[in-house]
C-alpha cells in the first residue's frame, strides 16, 4: 500500500455507522425520560466500560484473565481513600485512579507477557485473590466487610451534586464513559488495533513482522487496567462506598459473562452484555433473591447455543448475510 492508501484505509475504518450514534443518542435521551431507573443505568455503564476494558484483552489481543476485578477494586479504593482523606473533587480523582490501576497494570503484564493458557488464568487469578484478601482482612485501612466509610465527594465542576435519584451520577457517568469509549475505539481502529488483532490471530506471523509482541501485552494490560480502573471509581464516586466486593473474583466472573453475553472485539459488545445482564439480574432477583445466578447461568447456556459468537457478532453477521442476498 501506498502513503495515500493506507491513509483512506484508516479513515475508512474510523468511520461512524448510523446505529453508532443511535446508540449513544438513545442513552442520552433515557436521562430524560421521566420515572427512568437512572441508577440502574448507571451501574449499566460501568459495567460496559468495565467489559470494554476486559475485551481490549480478551476480544482483540486474546489475553483471557481471571482477575481483572483487581484493577476494578485498585480504581474503586484509590478513589475512595482520595475522598476519604480530603481529595473530594471527583474529576482528578478519577484521573488518578485511572493512573493507579494503570500503572498495576503495566506491573502485571511485565509478569504475565510469557505466560499462556492455564499458567495465565492463575497468575491473573492469583494476583486477584492476593488483593481481595488484603484488603477484606486490614479491616483498620479498609474497614473490611463494612467497607470504606467516610467517603465524599465534591459536586463535578463545583456546581453538580450528586443526588439520591441519579441525575448528576448519570450524566457524569456518560460524559466519562463516552470519552474513554472514544479513546479505545480510536486505539482499536489505528495500527496499534491491527498489530493486536493480527498478534491474536498469529503471534509468531507478527513476530517475524517485528512486532514488539512483549511490548504491546505490556501496554494493553496497562490500558486495559486503567479502563477497569476508571470503572471502578465511577463506582465509588457515584454511590460514595467501596467495599471488599469491589475486587472479589464472582466480580471478574461476572464481567467475563457480560462480555461472552454480548460478544467479543465489536466494542460494543461490553455495553449489549452489561445491559442484559444487569437487567436480568434486577428482574430476576426481585422475583428469588436467593438463585437468581441459577436463570444467569441458564441464560448463558442459551446465548451460547442461540448466539455462538455473542449477540451482537451474530446479530451483525445474520445482517451482513441479508445484505449480501439482496445485493
Amino acid at each position: 500500500m501506498t502513503r495515500p492508501d493506507i491513509s483512506q484505509y484508516f479513515s475508512t475504518r474510523g468511520g461512524w455507522s448510523r446505529w453508532e450514534f443511535a446508540f449513544w443518542a438513545v442513552l442520552l435521551v433515557l436521562f430524560f425520560i421521566p420515572n427512568s431507573n437512572l441508577v440502574l443505568l448507571s451501574q449499566i455503564l460501568i459495567w460496559g466500560l468495565f467489559a470494554l476494558s476486559l475485551d481490549l484483552l480478551l476480544g482483540y489481543r486474546g489475553i483471557p484473565s481471571l482477575g481483572h476485578a483487581a484493577f476494578f477494586g485498585i480504581g474503586a479504593y484509590t478513589a475512595g481513600f482520595l475522598g476519604k482523606y480530603g481529595w473530594t473533587e471527583p474529576i482528578s480523582g478519577l484521573l488518578v485512579a485511572g493512573l493507579v490501576a494503570g500503572c498495576a497494570g503495566l506491573a502485571t503484564g511485565r509478569i504475565v507477557r510469557g505466560l499462556h493458557g492455564i499458567g495465565l488464568l492463575m497468575v491473573t487469578l492469583g494476583l486477584n485473590m492476593i488483593l481481595f484478601d488484603f484488603v477484606h482482612r486490614s479491616t483498620h485501612l479498609t474497614g473490611g466487610d463494612d467497607g470504606l466509610q467516610g467517603i465524599a465527594i465534591a459536586p463535578v465542576l463545583g456546581m453538580f451534586r450528586f443526588d439520591m435519584v441519579g441525575r448528576t451520577a448519570y450524566l457524569y457517568t456518560f460524559v466519562v464513559v463516552l470519552v474513554c469509549f472514544l479513546a479505545v475505539r480510536a486505539l482499536v481502529k489505528s495500527s496499534f488495533g491491527l498489530s493486536l488483532l493480527g498478534a491474536r490471530e498469529n503471534t509468531r506471523r507478527m513476530m517475524m513482522l517485528g512486532t514488539p509482541i512483549d511490548r504491546d501485552v505490556t501496554v494493553v494490560f496497562g490500558i486495559s487496567a486503567a479502563l477497569a480502573g476508571v470503572a471502578g471509581a465511577l463506582l465509588t464516586q457515584t454511590t460514595q462506598f467501596v467495599s471488599p466486593e469491589a475486587m472479589a473474583f464472582t466480580r471478574s466472573a461476572d464481567v467475563l459473562v457480560m462480555l461472552v453475553i454480548g460478544g467479543t472485539a465489536v466494542l460494543y459488545g461490553g455495553f449489549i452484555g452489561a445491559a442484559v445482564f444487569m437487567l436480568l439480574r434486577d428482574q430476576l432477583s426481585s422475583y428469588n433473591p436467593i438463585y437468581w445466578y441459577f436463570w444467569i447461568g441458564l441464560l448463558l447456556v442459551l446465548i451460547v447455543a442461540t448466539f455462538r459468537k455473542g449477540i451482537l457478532p451474530t446479530l451483525l453477521g445474520r445482517l451482513a448475510l441479508r445484505r449480501e442476498a439482496r445485493a
